[in-house]
Order: structure tokens, then C-alpha cells, then sequence
């Protein structure tokens, strides 16, 4: 005569699951927490580059041709600190100056540069 066999898992398959389950868990963790970084570095660049803009936007509103040299500006956004150095080179055609703005976030790291070319008013 034939035994019947309970039905169910047996604990070897419930533990390949669990396993399966954690290995899923991990990776979307793992994809989150990079979600999260991008969000914060696209939020970190967008900001500098509001600071950068208006720098270049205060140049031009003076009406002044800028001379070659370096000078340093600072900026506040969303509640955060920037600092700024902006660059001028002289370009061949005396006309025309190249101005680079590079803004670094509080600790120092470089988060954006922009460059323009100014025209003589």
C-alpha cells in the first residue's frame, strides 16, 4: 500500500526563497540609494549653476568691460552656501573677453564651471 505524502515546502525550498527574496530586497536598496544620490547631485549642479548664471548676469548688467584677472564671489541658494571664482582671459580680438565662473559647494568640491564671451559696450 502506498504512503500519501503531506503536502507543503519542505525547508530547503523555503530557504531558496527567502534567498531569492533577499537577493531581490538588496538590489532594489542598492538601485534606491543611487536614486537618491543622482537626486541630490542634480539638485547640488542645478544650484551652482543658478549662482553661475547670476554672476554673469550681474557682469553684463553693469555694462563694464572686465579686465583680465581672477576674483572670488560668494552666493547663497536653497539655504546653502557657494563660492565662486571667476576667471577673465583676454581673447585675440581685443573686443572680446573669455570669463570661465567655476563654483565649488561648502566643503570645497568643484561642482560646476561655466564660460561665456563678454563684448566691449
Amino acid at each position: 500500500m502506498m504512503t500519501r505524502r503531506s503536502q507543503g515546502f519542505t525547508l530547503l525550498e523555503v530557504m531558496v526563497a527567502l534567498v531569492i527574496v533577499a537577493v531581490a530586497l538588496a538590489a532594489g536598496m542598492k538601485a534606491a540609494g543611487a536614486l537618491t544620490d543622482n537626486a541630490a547631485r542634480l539638485r547640488d549642479v542645478t544650484v551652482a549653476q543658478w549662482c553661475a548664471q547670476n554672476q554673469l548676469t550681474e557682469l553684463r548688467l553693469n555694462h563694464t568691460f572686465p579686465g583680465s584677472g581672477e576674483s572670488t564671489f560668494s552666493c547663497e541658494q536653497l539655504g546653502r552656501s557657494y563660492q565662486g571664482r571667476q576667471v577673465v582671459r583676454s581673447t585675440p580680438n581685443p573686443n572680446f573677453q573669455a570669463v570661465d565662473v567655476i563654483v565649488s559647494d561648502e566643503q570645497g568640491r568643484q561642482q560646476l564651471t561655466l564660460s561665456t564671451i563678454v563684448g566691449r559696450y
